[in-house]
């Protein structure tokens, strides 16, 4: 078997890549390593076949699609979130990052730790996979050191044994203070509804129009008064014709509309507009019909919806985007997205125009732009060869990690440049993110399971694994202290800030019961994904 494996390491690769995907599934007290559990899959069947060499471009190439999908992907919300928040929540981010690299160089200095330990295991209870691809890649390009093999194993090694408590630490923070701080969730919600979308559930009704207050009032008026977070479809007149509202749009008292939104921002409107009643006009389809299409064209991809006038060219009302698994209400700022189901109220003669403008073709809402996607990693890889000076002689590069996440922040913010479309579609974004996540962990852990070994027979690995705890156990709860305490970030919004790996977010979903966690995750995460990979590059090249 092992001489199979040595002469296709590709074969190994994916065999790995099987195996540690079911071991991921594997759950304890609710909690599993997901697609991290390659990593460990990885770590045995490298100790059981030593004599495997898995080439560096298989290593490589994972760690590109890796970034670059998560910078894509991210860019929008990212950039989003800096202008909504200010500097305020990012720079707090930032000192926190700062500070777990502080307490890996307390370590060094206090275990007489070498750096390449330090570094894997700084990287491991942050679980941050890149940062420890990125210092791998730091000493295979430096000609100057002596045993590369060695170095990056031992990072590795580190990384592998603090990993786990990389996830533990977070939670145990997060159930700690919880309790500690005696937190509400539920209130916390409804006190920053207004400021974040906190629920995606939408749903339907019909409301009956009884209060004269609002009658004879345009729609524009009503939704800038009261700020409703809804959308408002097809309603009927007291004569029984149906019709599409548009911003000046007067209903009637009797007038019958369809509401769209969440349950409590729709119960804002009937409190203002009058009651809900049971009615046929969500399913009448004599005069307007409802379809959901695809956005395949890229003339619209990019756009938003205000940007497209769609008013001018189509008697037609958009209720509701579908992203992903996330319905979004459809507004005059939501920007399209190849891939995005639009859930369109239309006549029928113009639900096949609306097809032709937006594409409708699932086949070319699911495909890779190679010459953007391609252009965009080239670029990405340009700048992360550039070498960057820090004081004290320093020199660094952000390398195969750094130089395209940053890049595909940018141009995942941008989504399109003149013809050129940025972003990729929904389904391809997630597919080449777990492609590229499994190659890489494979590969690290295939590499490396001999020096695993070793470290485990020689009694090295307690020393580092209280390491780990130490950083990710105290870097989480600094983190939530002070961010609540301290700078006034809601609770629920630091478990995002904290959630380093998949498990933890969806942990903080599981505690909180709405998505704020996701909101503080996408918002430190793309900086501290670079920072991360920065800070280790720079404890490898500083700490001797």
């Amino acid at each position: 078997m092992e001489q199979l494996f040595v002469e296709n390491p590709l074969v190994l690769i994916f065999v790995v890549a099987a195996v540690g995907y079911l071991a991921g599934k594997v759950s304890f007290r609710g909690i599993n390593l997901g697609v991290a559990a390659i990593l460990f899959v990885g770590l045995l069947f490298g100790a059981a076949y030593p004599g495997v060499e898995i080439p560096s471009i298989l290593f490589q190439m994972g760690l590109v699609l890796f970034v670059y999908s998560i910078g894509i992907g991210s860019g929008p919300a990212f950039f989003r979130s800096i202008r909504t928040n200010g500097s305020r929540d990012i720079v707090f981010g930032i000192v926190m990052l700062t500070i777990s690299a502080a307490m890996a160089v307390a370590l060094f200095y206090l275990f007489g730790l070498d750096r390449s330990t330090i570094t894997g295991i700084y990287a491991g209870s942050t679980t941050n996979t890149p940062a420890l691809a990125a210092v791998i890649e730091q000493i295979n390009q430096n000609p100057n050191l002596s045993d590369p093999s060695s170095l990056a194993e031992k990072a590795v090694v580190a990384y592998s044994f603090t990993y786990p408590m990389g996830v533990m630490g977070s939670i145990i923070a997060i159930l700690i203070l919880e309790r500690f701080f005696k937190i509400n969730y539920d209130q916390e919600k409804h006190a920053l509804r207004s400021k974040y979308a906190v629920d995606q559930n939408l749903t339907s009704a019909t409301i009956q129009i009884t209060n004269p207050n609002s009658v004879d009032v345009s729609l524009r008026d009503l939704m800038a008064e009261n700020k409703w977070n809804v959308v408002f479809g097809r309603y009927t007149v007291q004569n029984g014709e149906v019709l599409l509202p548009n911003w000046d749009t007067k209903f009637s008292v009797n007038d019958q509309v369809m509401v769209v939104g969440t349950r409590e921002d729709i119960e804002g409107v009937i409190q203002k507009l009058g009651v809900e009643v049971e009615s046929e006009l969500a399913h009448d389809r004599s005069f307007y019909d409802v379809r959901r299409i695809f956005v395949s064209n890229p003339y619209v991809v990019g756009k938003s919806l205000a940007e497209l006038n769609l008013d001018q060219k189509f008697n037609a009302v958009i209720t509701r985007i579908r992203r992903g698994d996330v319905d979004m209400l459809a507004k005059g700022n939501t920007v399209l997205e190849l891939g995005d189901r639009v859930r369109f109220v239309a006549r029928r003669e113009d639900l096949n125009k609306l097809s032709d403008f937006f594409g409708d073709s699932y086949y070319e809402s699911s495909r890779l732009n190679l010459f953007s996607f391609g252009l965009g990693i080239a670029l990405g890889l340009l700048i992360g060869t550039i070498p960057f000076s820090l004081p004290g002689g320093i020199n660094f590069k952000l390398g195969l990690a750094g130089g395209p996440i940053v890049v595909s922040l940018i141009l995942g913010a941008l989504q399109r440049t003149g013809p050129i479309v940025w972003s990729l579609p929904y389904s391809v974004n997630v597919t080449l993110r777990q492609l590229g996540l499994i190659i890489l962990l494979a590969a690290i852990g295939i590499q490396s399971g001999p020096a695993f070994v070793q470290s485990i027979t020689g009694g090295a690995g307690i020393l580092v694994f209280v390491g780990g705890v130490f950083i990710s156990l105290l870097t989480a709860i600094l983190t939530i202290t002070i961010g609540y305490k301290l700078v006034k970030i809601p609770f629920t919004m630091l478990l995002g800030l904290v959630s380093n790996q998949p498990a933890i977010l969806e942990f903080a979903l599981n505690r909180s019961k709405n998505n704020l966690p996701i909101i503080g995750y996408t918002m430190i995460f793309p900086i501290s994904l670079v920072l991360k990979i920065v800070y280790a590059q720079i404890l490898f090249l500083v700490l001797s």
